[in-house]
């Protein structure tokens, strides 16, 4: 865990997934889906196994017609397989997770995780508390939120949010996590972050409306192209507006 947030269009994204799976889970532990688990998750809509994927891009080679979509389509039904979920897949614990991930705050669902970890049959839920223990606290509380706040908006509206969080991240506006996240994973990698604030507790509502707050400047908001004559700004953030003390 980085201490950073989900960006990329990924608060619109997973927020609209079934239930709580990417609302949640996904997005407060990082989870990995594999293949036959994104398609089933909607993520994605084909599952070509590994084994056919040559003679499927010979395929798709060989269309003559311009590439239509319903040709494409139909290739790609051609060499794809129905998708079905084993009893250890994280999709299989759907109502569990509905459960836990439904809880308003971090803490909640902590809570709820610990009393389903006690269960029998629950020892998958063990790597989920790990996962979310050792990450930044306020990470934790700022992807929450912002899940929360992407089920009600537009794409644009996420991206710009999205954007907005990972300036004020990157000035380091009420936490500098993140670059202690890169310093323990990538630089010193000794894994162990020591995040500021150290707790969920230490971590209020109002340091979180300051990062998604938006800018007092509007030109500073994230600029959505329109139309293909619009460039996005492709300048170095050390010179931009974006870096406190320039201009």
């Amino acid at each position: 865990n980085l201490g950073h947030h989900l960006d990329c269009g990924l608060s619109y994204i997973l927020s609209r997934l079934p239930g709580r799976l990417g609302k949640r889970i996904l997005g407060l532990t990082g989870a990995k889906l594999k293949g036959k688990e994104v398609v089933a998750a909607g993520l994605a809509t084909h599952f070509v196994p590994s084994h056919k994927l040559f003679l499927l891009e010979k395929s798709l080679l060989s269309i003559n017609n311009g590439g239509e979509e319903d040709t494409i389509r139909s290739v790609i039904d051609e060499f794809s397989t129905n998708v079905q979920v084993d009893e250890t897949s994280v999709l299989s614990k759907l109502s569990i997770i509905d459960d836990c991930f439904s809880k308003e705050t971090v803490e909640g669902i902590l809570d709820s995780l610990e009393v389903e970890a006690g269960k029998r049959g629950n020892d998958w839920i063990m790597p989920v508390l790990k996962s979310i223990k050792k990450a930044s606290p306020i990470g934790l509380k700022i992807t929450l939120r912002s899940i929360r706040e992407g089920r009600t908006q537009t794409l644009s509206e996420c991206l710009r949010r999205e954007f907005r969080i990972t300036i004020n991240t990157l000035r380091t506006l009420i936490s500098y996590d993140l670059y202690e996240g890169i310093r323990a994973a990538i630089i010193d990698k000794d894994k162990s972050p020591n995040w500021n604030p150290s707790t969920l507790d230490k971590v209020h509502d109002e340091q979180l409306d300051l990062v998604f707050k938006p800018f007092d400047e509007h030109d500073l908001e994230l600029q959505i192209p329109i139309s293909e004559e619009e460039y996005r700004w492709g300048g170095k953030y050390e010179n931009s507006g974006y870096c406190l003390g320039t201009k």
